[in-house]
């Protein structure tokens, strides 16, 4: 699912891990909880809902109709899915990415993770982000050794106090977990999405 699936189906898979839902259900839900990460809205929703069906990632489950409305169809996530969902989102959690709307949109769905999978991938993002603000410290002391003019670091050092105030946030976060501050319902079914 990295490469195949946007943060739109990411959300869409996350959501029908609560209840199966028809994609209007599904929109209106994001844009109640200002799930801001999407872009789009509704076409990129009903275009996502079309390639995970497509992909047996979710399934059609029965088709609803209120009224003299049209027909809605009713989705509910695939064992495939959850497993998906999981997978991506440990990665979007561990791995930085220069797009941090995948890092903001991974935070907004880590319910779906079990507390310690979410704690292990943040501790693993927290020191990938050690190790870049390492690099980045050493290369702005280099450039600044070479001579060069500070005007010409200052993507470096918007970049770099990014990074800080992001391992900073982390850090607070993984100290409200472990002391359990925050209340954690898994909403994925684990041991149905390893099958």
């Amino acid at each position: 699912m990295a490469q195949r699936h946007s943060l739109v189906g990411l959300t869409v898979l996350a959501l029908l891990t609560v209840r199966p839902s028809h994609p209007y259900e599904l929109h209106r839900f994001i844009l109640d909880t200002h799930k801001d990460y999407i872009t789009g809205l509704p076409r990129s929703l009903y275009h996502a809902v079309e390639r995970l069906a497509k992909d047996e990632l979710i399934v059609p489950s029965k088709t609803d109709r209120e009224g003299r409305r049209p027909e809605r169809t009713v989705y509910e996530i695939t064992a495939e899915g959850r497993q998906e969902l999981v997978t991506r989102l440990r990665q979007l959690l561990e791995k930085p990415d220069p797009d941090r709307r995948a890092f903001v949109a991974a935070v907004s769905l880590m319910g779906c993770l079990p507390l310690p999978e979410a704690q292990r991938a943040l501790r693993g993002r927290a020191a990938t982000i050690e190790g870049v603000l390492a690099g980045m410290e050493a290369h702005l002391r280099a450039m600044a050794d070479s001579g060069l003019p500070a005007i010409l670091m200052l993507e470096v050092e918007c970049e770099q106090a990014l990074y800080t105030a992001e391992l900073g946030w982390i850090r607070g976060l993984l100290d409200r977990l472990d002391r359990g501050e925050l209340d954690w319902e898994t909403t994925v079914d684990v041991k149905r999405a390893e099958m």
